[in-house]
């Protein structure tokens, strides 16, 4: 019996219900509660949930059980990094490669949690640093506090976690940006409503209603001839103006392939064009929250790379 409650956790996971999958697989641990398999599993639906401080008791249950088994570190470690404590996942993925070194899952885990542990580079506060110095202020509390959405948060130690890391390192906000509930507080700090790279494209489809009533004239009234309006004389530029201008197009066009490679879902090449629009001008925020759409959208239809495949 607990292989077939195994078996359905394993397809709830496959299908992205992991709630589902957590409850299947804790019916099979109570019929089999010497599985490391099975604690494994949950946690890799707990840390996709973002629960990581129940995934963190599972993986190390499952290390406790099995200490021998290299994948039981990458669940250890994927947890230790969802809960900001890159030291401990650098730790655990070294444990696990120490098993087993082919392993790529636990290279690439390693890999982020040493870039998760490595100082802030020093930089002016423009681009993820700017944002995540937002984070700084004592307004923050205050602001979540009083914002019914984000209201709850303060009540989830691993959020709390990510907000404190946040705080400690403005750059490490950009490893936290697949998690709804700080786009959510990154929104609310901007006063800017979020929004997907198509949402932009498809909201000038349909023009706002004061738009529209504007575009028809009033009854009885014949539209005045308006006469056009002369073309501005080109401007001259300076050598930087000229080249801020062209970093700035440059980076308009990265946008616009990271958009396209959005709606063909190819999230990977979508994220390499918004971070190179980003490079090229850091002062339009929209290359930022379209990349961190993209970091949603692939927690949402695809398992997070950390968790590895089930078994």
């Amino acid at each position: 019996m607990a292989d077939e409650a195994k078996a359905k956790g394993n397809a709830a996971f496959s299908a992205g219900r992991f709630e589902e999958a957590a409850r299947h697989f804790t019916d099979a641990i109570a019929l089999a509660p010497g599985n490391h398999i099975l604690y494994s599993n949950r946690s890799a639906a707990l840390a996709s949930l973002h629960r990581y401080s129940d995934a963190l008791a599972d993986a190390q249950k499952t290390v406790e059980l099995k200490p021998d088994w290299a994948k039981g570190y990458s669940r250890l470690g994927a947890a230790h990094l969802g809960l900001g404590d890159a030291a401990s996942a650098v730790a655990a993925y070294e444990k696990g490669l120490a098993l087993e070194p082919s392993n790529d899952g636990l290279k690439a885990g390693l890999e982020d949690a040493k870039k998760a542990a490595a100082p802030p580079p020093r930089r002016g506060p423009s681009g993820p640093d700017g944002i995540g110095q937002m984070f700084q202020g004592p307004e923050l509390w205050s602001k979540i506090a009083s914002d019914p959405t984000t209201r709850a948060y303060l009540s989830e130690p691993d959020f709390m976690q990510m907000l404190r890391e946040v705080q400690r390192n403005p750059s490490s906000i950009s490893t936290y940006l697949s998690d709804p509930r700080m786009m959510q507080v990154l929104s609310l700090m901007l006063n800017v409503k979020i929004q997907r790279p198509e949402a932009s494209e498809s909201s000038q489809s349909t023009p706002p209603p004061q738009q529209q009533q504007q575009q028809t004239p009033p009854p009885e009234t014949k539209a005045r001839e308006v006469e056009p309006e002369p073309e501005p004389e080109p401007m001259d530029l300076t050598d930087e103006e000229k080249e801020r201008k062209e970093r700035k197009a440059a980076a308009q066009k990265e946008k616009e392939l990271g958009n396209a490679a959005y709606k063909k879902k190819d999230f990977e090449t979508a994220i390499q064009h918004y971070t190179k629009a980003l490079e090229l001008d850091d002062e339009d925020i929209s290359y930022l929250t379209n990349r961190a759409a993209v970091y949603i959208e692939m927690g949402k239809v695809r398992l997070f790379y950390f968790a590895g495949f089930i078994q």
